[in-house]
């Protein structure tokens, strides 16, 4: 199971939170999510759990309790949606020669 986990101190490192959650059950991976630019934490990340029961004694266990001084949000990771409004890029003249140019089907009446 996927968790994901908020309000992390700046400072945490991925062995810490790879620490926390160990105690619970095995921690396939734990990632501190970090701005591109800067490397700087942006305060949230994930664990990946092996054993969902596991990864649910520790949600239950660790919502809301103070880790670095800070009150972590911790519960089991979403999806991203897909956005619905993304930019497309516009077909090549190829693409839209050969019908795939992703504006439905062409019928010959």
């Amino acid at each position: 199971m996927n968790i994901f986990i908020g309000n992390l101190n700046f400072q945490t490192t991925e062995p810490q939170l790879h620490q926390l959650f160990a105690s619970f059950g095995t921690v396939t991976t734990a990632k501190v999510i970090r701005d591109e630019q800067s490397g700087r934490s942006r305060g949230f990340g994930f664990v990946e759990m092996e054993d969902d029961t596991a990864a649910r004694a520790a949600i239950t266990a660790l919502h809301n309790m103070n880790f670095m001084d800070r009150f972590l949000t911790v519960n089991e990771a979403r999806s991203k949606p897909r956005a619905s409004g993304a930019y497309k890029r516009p077909a090549t003249s190829e693409q839209f020669h050969s019908g795939d140019a992703g504006l439905g089907e062409h019928r010959d009446n």
